[in-house]
């Protein structure tokens, strides 16, 4: 599959900032933290994303802290955001919703 390196410009940054409101920008990144009730659930929550990431061949950071799964996007190979990137948050945030 071919990637996509074409940097996503500021105003299509701010638009996806805009549309999801827990997102936020951080250094290159796009970053956002979901809580969970329980560990597991978040565990599994995790696993939604790897298939998601694996599909997309597009792989976030992921930190897992208890209740809590920080996802931070980015695209190193394009030294920065691209397309790629809010088009997994968003699918990540719609694993989340179901």
């Amino acid at each position: 599959m071919a990637k996509d390196i074409t940097k996503l410009t500021e105003s299509d940054l701010q638009a996806f900032l805009r549309d999801h409101p827990a997102w936020r920008a951080d250094d290159g990144s796009i970053v956002r933290t979901y809580e969970f009730q329980k560990f597991l659930d978040g565990v599994r929550f995790v696993d939604k994303v790897a298939e998601i990431a694996d599909r997309e061949d597009h792989h976030p950071d992921i930190d897992v802290r208890y209740r809590k799964v920080t996802l931070r996007l980015t695209s190193h190979d394009a030294g920065g955001l691209t397309p790629r990137d809010p088009k997994i948050a968003a699918l990540a945030d719609q694993a989340y919703r179901a």
